[in-house]
């Protein structure tokens, strides 16, 4: 049974949890299973790990390819996760906009993105989370913003 160290951290982290889970998934009942599903391998461990964020972290992305490697597409939502009372309307459609276009990127690349630039990871750390190198989280991330910057002035563009 887990202790209350673990509640703790699931009390504190869950929302960014889902959060970044969102980004890498694009559903949010996908980004709820597997931020579920990873939680779960690590509660009986949960004492034992030194940095559960990253574990965590690494384990999602893990997951989240497995998932798309079984099933071989994606599940899409166009409805993201609660963002508060406080978000203002025009931030709230940016960043509608931002995550539709994520959507549409390959999901490795996401996953650099989101971990580079949601997560605010080094690239040594989103390396090390993805088992890749350094070299590969960079040209992931320079191809995957000028790849975003694209899909978002061409939807300016198209007037969405």
């Amino acid at each position: 049974m887990p202790g209350e160290g673990f509640e703790q951290f699931v009390r504190l982290r869950y929302t960014e949890l889902l959060h970044t889970a969102y980004l890498l998934t694009g559903s949010v009942a996908a980004a709820e299973d597997l931020v579920q599903s990873c939680l779960l391998k690590i509660m009986p461990r949960f004492e034992r790990v030194a940095e559960p964020m990253p574990y965590l972290r690494r384990a999602m992305v893990n997951q989240r390819t497995s998932w798309w490697r079984a099933v071989r597409r994606e599940l899409l939502s166009s409805a993201p996760p609660e963002l508060g009372a406080g978000d203002p309307a025009g931030a709230f459609t940016e960043r509608s906009a931002l995550v539709a276009e994520l959507k549409k990127l390959p999901a490795r690349m996401r996953a650099v993105l989101v971990l580079r630039y949601w997560e605010d990871l080094g690239e040594a750390e989103t390396a090390a989370v993805l088992g890749c190198s350094v070299g590969s989280v960079k040209s992931q991330a320079s191809r995957g913003l000028v790849r975003l910057r694209a899909l978002l002035e061409s939807g300016e563009r198209s007037g969405r």
